[in-house]
């Protein structure tokens, strides 16, 4: 693998002095992009672009040429390992992904197979290959996974969901069955993160998209203690140097704190929580990354370059902070309004970084 050469990222995400602060954008491989759409539609479908090698890499360099990003993203889905364990997953158009088994009983979570990462799900880490080469040390490859809470609200709901109706009356009403799913997923993804680091990953995203539905007490037990096992059990150095783990709870903010001893080295925060209260509640145990409402990229150059000074200031001088929106990219956005933001991250983080 080539030397990488702006490794800024990953010594932010370490809490190690940069010359600025340094940006990536959550989805920033997307339907906001016109290239992506053309790449899309080449592809014939989302998952057949997911598992095709060449145009998972392709897609997933596309934003790098547009924008002075830190920091790429693998091109994947986190619905892969429900995927892995046959259940099925389909998108209906305007509803997202489906899948056509449910996991509802005791019986349906026993008969769930804990994939093997490096066969059943092996187009990703073909992919994942594929874009470590094709970047040649430009900037670090992000693998990612789905946290273990978020891949069974998919399982058991079926799909998309307002209410989590069912997957909440597993939680109240049967726990332990809801326990044995959620380890089989832990399983899963420790095995499946620690491939893609394998193959090429430099950090890893664990996404907890629906974390922040839970009560303090339901998710410490049911979203943040699997996200614990699962970090404890990741490489966390590979190829002589340290691959840092990003935890990341969107609707999190009130659990910083205990968050903060999970064992990832950053968390994610998203546009709910104050940038500069989040540091104060951490202290220097992680580093933190994000937060801009992605909502702000419909605004004005002027207005997106005003919030940009605003979070840099709120978070202040020192190190351990990444830029980032508070959750992905709209797929509305104007890709020369997400240029404006990058720039801006760079040219107005300086000042926080001299000396």
């Amino acid at each position: 693998m080539a030397e990488l050469k702006n490794d800024r990222f990953l010594r932010a995400l370490m809490r190690e002095p940069v010359d600025v602060t340094p940006v990536w954008m959550m989805r920033q491989a997307g339907r906001y992009l016109p290239e992506y759409r053309a790449t899309r539609a080449q592809a014939g479908d989302f998952l057949s672009l997911c598992k095709n090698r060449e145009l998972a890499c392709e897609v997933t360099i596309q934003p790098l040429e547009r924008f002075d990003l830190d920091a790429a993203i693998l091109f994947s889905d986190i619905l892969t390992i429900p995927d892995a364990m046959d259940l099925g997953l389909y998108f209906e158009q305007g509803e997202g992904p489906r899948f056509k088994k449910i996991i509802r009983t005791e019986k349906d979570v026993a008969d769930l197979k804990v994939p093997d990462a490096a066969t059943d799900l092996d187009y990703v880490m073909n992919a994942v290959t594929e874009i470590r080469g094709a970047l040649n040390g430009r900037v670090p490859l992000i693998g990612f996974s789905g946290s273990p809470w978020t891949l069974a609200t998919y399982m058991v709901e079926g799909g998309s969901s307002k209410d989590f109706r069912h997957i909440k009356q597993m939680m109240f009403a049967t726990p332990d069955v809801l326990h044995v799913l959620l380890d089989k997923l832990a399983q899963s993804v420790t095995d499946y993160l620690n491939e893609q680091i394998r193959c090429g990953a430099q950090a890893v995203q664990i996404f907890d998209t629906w974390g922040g539905v839970l009560s303090r007490e339901m998710y410490q037990a049911f979203s943040l203690d699997y996200m614990r096992k699962i970090i404890s059990g990741l490489i966390r150095e590979h190829d002589g140097r340290k691959v840092p783990v990003i935890m990341f709870t969107k609707n999190g903010g009130q659990w910083l704190e205990v968050m903060a001893d999970a064992g990832a080295d950053a968390l994610g925060v998203d546009w709910t929580t104050d940038l500069g209260d989040a540091r104060r509640r951490v202290g220097e145990r992680v580093a933190l990354q994000g937060n801009m409402d992605p909502s702000v990229l419909y605004a004005p150059a002027a207005r997106i370059r005003e919030e940009v000074a605003n979070l840099l200031e709120k978070f202040g001088t020192g190190n351990g902070h990444v830029f980032n929106l508070g959750h992905g990219i709209h797929q509305f956005a104007d890709p020369e309004h997400a240029k404006v933001f990058v720039d801006a991250v760079h040219e107005l983080s300086a000042k926080y970084h001299a000396g």
